[in-house]
C-alpha cells in the first residue's frame, strides 16, 4: 500500500490550511527561510498570505516524494 494515501494528503493539506489561517506558524530555521524569501523577492512579513496562497494551489496529486515518506530527523518536528 502506498503511503501517504490520497486521503492522508488531503487531511494534511486541510490541517496546514487551518494552521495558517489561525496564525499557528512556526519557522524552525528562520535564517534559511529569510534567505529564501529574499532570493524569491518576497516579503517575510507576508508569510501567512504566501503560505495560504500556496496551499490553495497544492493538490494531492502534486505529491512527488517516495513512498513511504522519509522520517524527519529534525528534533523540533520529529514524529509530528
Amino acid at each position: 500500500m502506498d503511503r501517504p494515501s490520497h486521503k492522508e494528503i488531503i487531511r494534511k493539506l486541510k490541517l496546514s490550511k487551518e494552521a495558517v489561517s489561525e496564525n499557528r506558524i512556526s519557522i524552525l530555521n528562520p535564517v534559511s527561510v529569510a534567505a529564501d524569501t529574499l532570493e524569491l523577492g518576497l516579503d517575510l512579513r507576508n508569510i501567512s498570505n504566501i503560505l495560504s496562497d500556496l496551499l490553495e494551489e497544492i493538490e494531492p496529486n502534486d505529491y512527488a516524494r517516495q513512498y513511504p515518506p522519509q522520517r524527519s530527523y529534525e528534533d523540533e518536528i520529529k514524529d509530528c
